[in-house]
């Protein structure tokens, strides 16, 4: 499991966005880096800058995941037929951990993250705890019944912070939803620019 050692919300501000578009998000009142420089005028970023700044955004919107396991989603992106800045954002979104944030079960994806590692979550009928584990096209996920009076969920549900994307089949009453498709890029509702071909590049350096 990752653990975010640090505040989720310095991510923001040491990458200079609001990185999962929340109202509390420091960076919407302090749009610059933290420290005694962080408002210190920078110069332009070299290439490789800018490709490092992509992947760092990426990997840390899933939760930050660890290096040696994103240079492997990027592997195995890169062995699969099509486009692999397409492949590499399929296999982040079929992650269970993104699943059940894009769903709405959870807030964040820290929180999605605990749901799952607590023993909570289903995956067709079996109960699945590992974050990564990558669901199918059609599988159905929902909140174990002794778990769905958590009150976590019904505030995540709630929110309107964000939409469900329509490619999660969302089933609100029973807690239960359906994995209808991998998204493509331009589905997939991020609340800042991502550049997945950067990243790309940056491990094609």
């Amino acid at each position: 499991m990752t653990k975010r050692i640090n505040s989720k919300h310095k991510v923001d501000r040491r990458l200079k966005v609001n990185l999962w578009g929340r109202p509390k998000s420091p960076f919407n009142k302090r749009a610059y880096g933290p420290g005694q420089h962080g408002q210190t005028k920078q110069g332009k970023p070299s290439d490789y800058g800018i490709q490092l700044q992509a992947k760092q955004k990426l990997k840390a919107y899933y939760g930050n995941i660890n290096e040696r396991q994103f240079r492997n989603i990027y592997k195995k992106a890169s062995m699969l037929k099509g486009d692999t800045s397409e492949n590499l954002i399929g296999l982040l979104e079929r992650r269970l951990d993104a699943v059940i944030y894009r769903a709405k079960f959870a807030t964040t994806i820290f929180s999605a993250r605990q749901l799952i590692n607590h023993g909570h979550v289903k995956v067709n009928g079996k109960k699945v705890n590992i974050s990564s584990y990558l669901v199918r096209e059609e599988d159905t996920i929902e909140i174990r019944d002794k778990s769905k009076q958590l009150a976590i969920i019904d505030i995540a549900l709630a929110s309107k912070e964000r939409e469900t994307p329509e490619y999660i089949q969302l089933d609100q009453k029973n807690k239960k939803f359906k994995f209808i498709r991998v998204p493509k890029f331009e589905e997939v509702p991020y609340p800042i620019v991502m550049e997945p071909n950067l990243v790309i590049e940056y491990y094609s350096r």
